[in-house]
């Protein structure tokens, strides 16, 4: 079983535009948003994958990612359940680790968050400056929620 560990932050500043070193368009829907099994559709610039995650427990689920061709997962994201989230994903290596900065586009526009891969969750990993509040747990910055809920339309 393939598992996915990740910690998700708030980006509070644009400093970590000077460690970006690869900007890849994100379109990507969910064909079941239900949070015991999410399935989503993405297209990643000529790619194309499928993907099954578990629940959540902790900053931790089972994932399993699958290689589609890029017209069947055109085809799917039709297919979604709720708008197609658009973004762009751009890597960050600090101290040797990648964090993945994702700027989100169209109704979700103005939210950017950072996410760490990690082996274990008590793995530990620098604090870029550019890092806000952790929120991990807070289903809000969950990408199938915010198919469905976007940022744009959150009373803050």
């Amino acid at each position: 079983m393939g598992i996915e560990i990740e910690r998700k932050f708030l980006v509070v500043s644009e400093a970590w535009r000077e460690q970006a070193s690869q900007a890849t368009p994100f379109s990507q829907g969910y064909l079941s948003r239900d949070p015991a099994r999410t399935v989503r559709v993405r297209i990643a610039g000529p790619r194309a994958f499928l993907t099954i995650k578990g629940p959540t427990t902790g900053a931790a689920r089972a994932e399993f990612e699958y290689p589609v061709p890029v017209e069947d997962a055109r085809q799917l994201l039709a297919l979604s359940d709720g708008p197609v989230v658009e973004k762009v994903r751009h890597l960050c290596l600090v101290d040797g680790m990648t964090w993945e900065v994702d700027e989100f586009l169209g109704a979700n526009a103005g939210l950017v968050v950072a996410e760490i891969e990690l082996v274990s969750e008590s793995q530990a990993f620098t604090r870029p400056a550019w890092l806000g509040a952790e929120v991990t747990g807070d289903g809000r910055y969950v990408n199938a929620n915010l198919a469905v809920h976007p940022y744009q339309g959150w009373t803050r």
